[in-house]
């Protein structure tokens, strides 16, 4: 147990993991003594029984810690997705070996479908004839029209083409489909008092290594020296130049988690000018297991409002969200004043909520149950030694975060391209460029303790 307290520097401060040591040192050593000398034997029985009973006590609970970080790191440094070779669910197709040409986005996709290509040489000994589309949208709008028998699918994409035909899932069947996984970037270091944790909400159910777009973007700014923390919400349809697999063309925001969570933290790196040390990423599914395990939580809502995903009314004033109500309030927009920003600071409420709330003394005492219910429900790659670092600063020098949030703001226009869909019309936030510098120095002030 000493072996664990020490190499990930958990009870480090005030002393207490030396202070710690040394009571199980003496214990040990008195034990021993008492052993030799043959004497006070039932003196001997009850220190040797306690001290059993506080070690095994103690391993287990470290144990338990230790195996719920190392599960939520367990899929940082990767996220999966697949690619498959699709047609129309009434064709006669049934197998790849029947293909011989399909359409697929290879502009905008190519890597993957050329992952896709080799593995179809190298396992079926198959080799197909590509067709340019300019999407999987395209390419599926094509299937429908009969001037393709058979398109390539990213798994990724899927969703957007179900937010145009919600029931494309059953107008297809796929004959051959390629797991694969894409690989996250390592953590970069914390120099200093000041680091930056990107918050990513993924809009889609199931497992937490599953390349989705970000429905919530949020940028968690923590200063330990002042007790600051900023959340900043830069909206899903914020119009940015999309890293990585985006190739810098704009796009809105949310189609930069097509490309991985790389994708979506190099854009707003990009944005800011800033390194995002940690990231933490949740699905809906984690949520709704989350706001459950925490019996609901408590906000204010400063507009009424019916939400379009549950028919759930939220009245002014507050409000206790269970679940599903958490889940409508976070995901609703349409009938918003302000739209997608004032979506992002109904999440942000939330999420202050529930921060709240894993800090109360109720949560504490079921903290077992709210473990096990999100440990493969929540990915992170913070290390655990840096958590234990951060708790124990916290620990030590004791005292509340003050949190504040901002959002990025800007002017919604439906005229400009996207990069992801580019025969699709679609709703973009025009970035306003006095808000975007507003931001900006909000988060450095935060960063530089002011």
């Amino acid at each position: 147990m000493l072996f664990l307290i020490f190499k990930y520097n958990m009870l480090a401060f005030r002393y207490l993991n030396i202070v710690v040591t040394v009571l199980i040192v003496a214990l040990a050593i008195l034990c021993f003594f008492l052993i030799r000398s043959k004497k006070v034997q039932n003196l001997t029985l009850i220190l040797l029984l306690l001290g059993v009973l506080i070690n095994g006590t103690s391993l287990f609970a470290v144990g338990q810690f230790i195996g719920f970080t190392s599960r939520l790191n367990a899929t940082s440094n990767y996220s999966n997705y697949s690619m498959s070779v699709a047609v129309l669910a009434d064709s006669p197709i049934d197998n790849i070996s029947q293909v011989t040409s399909v359409m697929g986005p290879t502009g905008t996709d190519k890597d993957n479908i050329q992952q896709l290509m080799n593995d179809l040489k190298a396992s079926q000994n198959k080799e197909l004839t590509v067709e340019e589309s300019s999407s999987y949208l395209a390419a599926y709008k094509s299937l429908l029209a009969g001037d393709t028998k058979a398109i390539i699918l990213n798994s990724v994409f899927e969703n957007i083409i179900e937010s145009e035909y919600p029931d494309y899932a059953s107008k297809i069947k796929k004959i051959y489909t390629k797991e694969l996984t894409k690989t996250v970037e390592t953590p970069k270091d914390v120099k200093g008092d000041s680091f930056n944790v990107y918050i990513s909400g993924i809009d889609t159910y199931g497992p937490i290594s599953s390349v989705s777009r970000s429905d919530v973007n949020i940028i968690m700014t923590v200063n330990r020296e002042t007790k600051k923390i900023l959340l900043t919400t830069t909206p899903r349809d914020s119009y940015v130049p999309i890293a990585d697999g985006g190739n810098n063309q704009k796009d809105k925001l949310t189609h930069a988690g097509i490309y991985g969570v790389d994708a979506s933290i190099h854009t707003l790196e990009n944005l800011y000018g800033i390194d995002l040390n940690y990231y933490a990423r949740l699905n809906f599914t984690s949520f709704l297991k989350l706001i459950d395990l925490l019996g609901g939580v408590d906000v204010y809502n400063d507009q009424e409002f019916t939400a379009h995903t549950n028919g759930k009314f939220y009245p002014v004033g507050n409000v206790h969200l269970d679940s599903e109500q958490a889940l409508g309030f976070v995901r609703e927009r349409y009938s918003l004043a302000d739209g997608d920003r004032d979506r992002g600071r109904n999440q942000q409420k939330v999420i202050v909520a529930i921060l709240q709330k894993l800090t109360s003394t109720e949560a504490l005492k079921n903290y077992d149950s709210i473990i096990k219910g999100l440990q493969d429900s929540i990915q992170t790659n913070m290390p655990l030694e840096t958590m234990m670092n951060l708790v124990n600063a916290q620990l030590e020098s004791g005292g509340t975060y003050k949190i504040n949030s901002q959002d990025l703001k800007g002017t919604g226009r439906m005229d400009l391209p996207s990069y992801a869909m580019p025969e699709s019309s679609l709703y973009m936030m025009e970035i306003s460029d006095s808000s975007l510098e507003s931001v900006k120095a909000a988060i450095n002030d935060v960063m530089e303790g002011k």
